[in-house]
């Protein structure tokens, strides 16, 4: 039997963990349009096992993972698989935005945690510090590759209001999921994140 929680909101530019179970689900919703959650994974009972771009995108022998595609650890075991998907683009090859990224790309001297940073203080309770922040499943965002040079670029998301991916855990996780805080990933107009868990019950 599945039973389905309550909607919980990720604030503009901050981020949010949860603990899922083996066939436990995760929905995350863009609820106003064109914003980017960068989502990272770990197994519960090892944290050195995280959620790979790398072994994803060999398996899939593509960039832009969608409705069934599975989502892999470095350990090349199953962590998610994609049920549905009404947006259909994300990216999985750039790390989550930080202090150098936005000292960097924006000019900002002080800069702001970012995704990354954001993420860290979601993941303090777990021990699971900067370094270990791996590149991010980045739903909803929206990178165009040149078919030529190979050169890329940050869009804006093609997410509308109510756009969700959801996901089922193949294991059990720790997640952490952000509403973005990179400019260039949500047009320059920083939103909120929604996200449900559907737990599952034998």
């Amino acid at each position: 039997m599945n039973t389905a929680v309550a909607t919980t909101r990720i604030p503009p530019c901050s981020a949010q963990a949860v603990e899922l179970n083996a066939g436990d689900e995760l929905v995350i919703i863009d609820p106003e349009g064109q914003q980017v959650s960068d989502l990272v994974a770990f197994a519960r009972a090892e944290h050195n096992e995280y959620l790979s771009s790398g072994r994803s995108l060999d398996y899939a022998s593509r960039l832009w993972l969608t409705t069934d595609d599975v989502l892999y650890s470095n350990r090349s075991r199953p962590m998610f698989t994609i049920l549905e998907d009404t947006c259909g683009r994300h990216d999985f090859t750039l790390t989550p935005c930080s202090k150098d990224t936005f000292r960097i790309i924006y000019g900002e001297d002080e800069g702001r945690p970012g995704c990354e940073g954001n993420l860290v203080t979601a993941l303090a309770p777990y021990d699971i510090g900067v370094d270990r922040i791996p590149i991010a499943f980045n739903v909803f965002m929206h990178v165009a590759v040149d078919a030529i040079t190979g050169e890329f670029r940050v869009r804006p998301p093609l997410s509308k209001a109510g756009d969700f991916v959801r996901l089922r855990a193949e294991m059990p996780l720790i997640v952490a999921m952000t509403s973005c805080s990179a400019g260039q990933s949500n047009n320059f107009c920083f939103k909120p994140i929604d996200f449900q868990v559907v737990r599952h019950e034998n």
